[in-house]
């Protein structure tokens, strides 16, 4: 058995590939529209497994946008998708300055949660050891769910 990917559906796929590529930093691996089922899937990939994904098959995240409107409820029932990240200070900080709302702010050093356009709760892991705590992460609050 191997793990292959992780299926999201999204609203619009213009707003979810701004906020999964360019807020998070993952890559387009491959796009599929499919005419006849009104669908298009896109894989995404961290940098990390960019390569390893072109290769090897690694896991990916599935970007599900049906054509024709839907509502998707109850993100928050689906769990989250987990990154690893080199500096979560950092990245909070870039995702802060597009508009993304720090849900669970990097308080620790080690964790954070943010939401997707779609509402699916993303977890940012810090790699290696925690950070130590700092300014202004250390001292913020919660917002909303995560």
């Amino acid at each position: 058995m191997r793990y292959l990917h992780t299926m999201v559906r999204v609203r619009d796929l213009e707003a979810s590939l701004h906020f999964y590529c360019d807020c998070l930093g993952l890559q387009e691996m491959a796009r599929f529209d499919n005419e006849a089922g009104r669908f298009t899937l896109v894989f995404l990939a961290a940098p990390g497994d960019a390569e390893s994904a072109k290769k090897t098959n690694a896991p990916t995240l599935e970007l599900t946008y049906n054509w024709d409107p839907e509502d998707y409820k109850g993100g928050r029932n689906f769990g989250h998708l987990a990154f690893q990240v080199d500096d979560i200070y950092a990245l909070c900080a870039h995702l802060q300055q597009a508009g993304i709302v720090i849900n669970r702010p990097p308080r620790d050093g080690h964790m954070a949660f943010v939401r997707s356009p779609d509402n699916i709760s993303i977890e940012l892991l810090q790699k290696g050891a925690a950070l130590p705590p700092a300014a202004p992460w250390k001292d913020m609050g919660n917002q909303g769910e995560w």
